[in-house]
C-alpha cells in the first residue's frame, strides 16, 4: 500500500472517530491559542546540542509523524544549527494511533532508545477522544519519560485538520490540545501548535488548505500565489505543507531555547491520580495460546518483518476455537494486534462477565495494519480472567468494505479468520 493510500485511510479514519465520538464528550473549556507556550524550555537538551556529540530526538504520534514532513525537516534543521552534534532520529509514528497506545509502546518504541528530547503528537488522532482520557494518557508518558530519565526533555506539538480550522481561527485551541495543555502546565513542558499560523493564512486566503495539486495551467492559473497545504485535510503537501510546521518550530524554538536550566526533572503530585503511568506492553508467551498458534518468523513472514520494530512477536492463529488466556491484576486490558483481509472475530470473554464479539476486519481492511483489541479499562484493581477465542464465524466482509465503496479484490485474501496477535498492553501485571 502506497504512502499516499494509508494516508488518505488515515484521514478518514480521523473524521469518522470523531464524527462519531465528539457528541458524547461533554463540552470542555477551550485554551486561548498560542503558537509557542515555551514554560521551562528544552535546556537539557540545547545543552546536549552545544556541547556537540551523539544527540537523541524521539518522534512519537500518528500518520502526519509518520509521514517525511516536519519529523525529518525538523531533525535537518537542528543538525544544520548545531553541526558539531551528530543527531539521531527515533521514529516512534504510526498511523491512525493516539496516546491511549501511545502510553503503552513508549518503553518499547522510545525509551529504550535513550532520547533526549521527546516530541509527542497527537492532537488530530485524540481529537474525539475524552479529555479526562487524554490527560491521563499523555500524563502517564511524561512520568515514564522522566521516571525512566529525568533528563530526557519533552515538548508537546499541536497538528490540525480542516475541522479543526474554525476553532483556531477564532483564537481557540481544539478540545484535545486544550486538554493536552493542562498537563504541559503541570510539567513545565513547552508546546508548539504548528497549524495556529497555518490557520490564519488560510483565513487571509494565502493558504489552501484543502486542495489537489493543479495539472493544467487552467488549475495552476487558479491557485496562483496561495500556498497548497493538503490534499485531504489532515496530511500536509511534504514540499509546501510540511515547511510551514517546520516555520512554527523554528519560531518557536528561538523562544524556548532561552528558557530553564539544565538539570534533572522532578516528578511532582499527579495532575490525574489515575493517570496511565503504569501502562506496559507484555510480550506474549506460548503458555497463554493453545496449540493452534504459531510463532512468526521475521526472517521468513512478510508481516512479521513489516512490524518487527513495533510488535514484541508476532503470534497467528486460524482455526476457530483457538484461544489466547491469561490473568492479570490491574485496571485496564487490550490486545496490540493486526487487522487485515484475512481477520475474522474474536470472542472475549472477561472475568464472570457475558462473552462480547470483537471484528478484527473493518471497512479499512483491504491491507494489513497495526491496531488494538480493546478488552476493558477502569476495572477494580485485583485479579482478573481474561479468555480471546477466534469464532468460527466470518464478518460480512463485503458488505463491510461496500461502506468506503471498495470491493473484494482477491476472494483467497479475504477468506479466512485469522488473527494476529503482538502482545498484551496492560495496566498492571501478569498472574502466573
Amino acid at each position: 500500500m502506497s504512502n499516499s493510500l494509508r494516508f488518505a485511510v488515515t484521514a478518514a479514519m480521523i473524521a469518522a472517530a470523531t464524527e462519531k465520538t465528539v457528541d458524547a464528550v461533554p463540552p470542555y473549556p477551550l485554551r486561548d491559542a498560542v503558537e509557542c507556550r515555551a514554560r521551562r524550555g528544552l535546556p537539557n537538551f540545547f545543552g546536549k546540542l552545544e556541547a556537540g556529540g551523539t544527540v537523541r530526538i524521539a518522534y512519537l504520534g500518528g500518520s502526519i509523524t509518520a509521514q517525511p514532513g516536519w519529523r525529518v525537516l525538523s531533525r535537518q534543521w537542528f543538525q544544520k544549527q548545531y553541526p558539531k552534534a551528530r543527531i539521531e532520529e527515533i521514529n516512534a509514528a504510526i498511523g491512525g494511533t493516539g496516546s491511549d497506545l501511545g502510553v503503552f509502546r513508549l518503553q518499547h518504541d522510545v525509551l529504550r532508545f535513550k532520547p533526549d528530547l521527546l516530541f509527542v503528537e497527537f492532537a488530530v488522532n485524540d481529537g474525539g477522544a475524552p479529555p479526562d482520557r487524554i490527560q491521563k494518557a499523555m500524563e502517564g508518558i511524561v512520568r515514564q519519560t522522566w521516571k525512566a530519565d529525568p533528563t530526557t526533555d519533552i515538548c508537546y506539538v499541536y497538528t490540525s485538520t480542516q475541522g479543526m480550522l474554525r476553532d483556531l481561527q477564532a483564537g481557540k485551541f481544539p478540545r484535545a490540545a486544550s486538554a493536552m495543555e493542562g498537563v504541559a502546565d503541570h510539567y513545565g513542558i513547552p508546546s508548539i501548535h504548528m497549524g495556529l499560523e497555518v490557520a490564519r493564512l488560510e483565513k487571509t486566503g494565502k493558504v489552501l488548505f484543502k486542495a489537489p495539486k493543479p495539472k493544467t495551467a487552467e488549475e495552476k492559473a487558479t491557485v496562483a500565489g496561495k500556498v497548497l497545504f493538503s490534499k485531504d485535510g489532515v496530511h500536509p503537501y511534504t514540499d509546501t505543507g510540511h515547511p510551514l510546521y517546520l516555520a512554527a518550530i523554528v519560531r518557536s524554538m528561538a523562544k524556548i531555547k532561552r528558557l530553564g536550566t539544565a538539570g534533572p526533572h522532578s516528578l511532582p503530585a499527579p495532575l490525574q491520580e489515575d493517570n496511565w503511568a503504569d501502562a506496559r506492553m507484555v510480550p506474549l508467551s506460548r503458555a497463554m495460546l493453545s496449540p493452534g498458534w504459531q510463532k512468526l518468523d521475521p526472517t521468513a513472514n512478510r508481516l512479521a518483518k513489516r512490524f518487527g520494530k513495533r510488535l514484541p512477536g508476532l503470534w497467528k492463529a486460524s482455526k476457530p476455537g483457538e484461544t489466547l488466556r491469561f490473568r492479570f491484576r490491574g485496571k485496564a486490558v487490550a490486545v496490540y494486534d493486526i487487522v487485515g483481509p484475512d481477520c475474522g472475530r474474536i470472542i472475549v470473554r472477561l472475568d464472570d462477565r457475558a462473552p462480547v464479539v470483537r471484528p478484527r476486519f473493518d471497512a479499512y481492511c483491504t491491507y494489513h495494519r497495526l491496531s488494538k483489541l480493546q478488552i476493558a479499562a477502569g476495572l477494580p484493581d485485583k485479579v482478573h480472567s481474561v479468555v480471546c477465542k477466534i469464532d468460527s464465524k466470518q464478518p460480512d466482509k463485503a458488505a463491510i468494505l461496500a461502506k468506503r465503496h471498495q470491493k473484494i479484490d482477491d476472494p483467497k485474501r479475504f477468506d479466512d479468520t485469522a488473527w494476529y496477535a503482538g502482545a498484551l498492553l496492560l495496566r498492571g501485571e501478569l498472574v502466573e
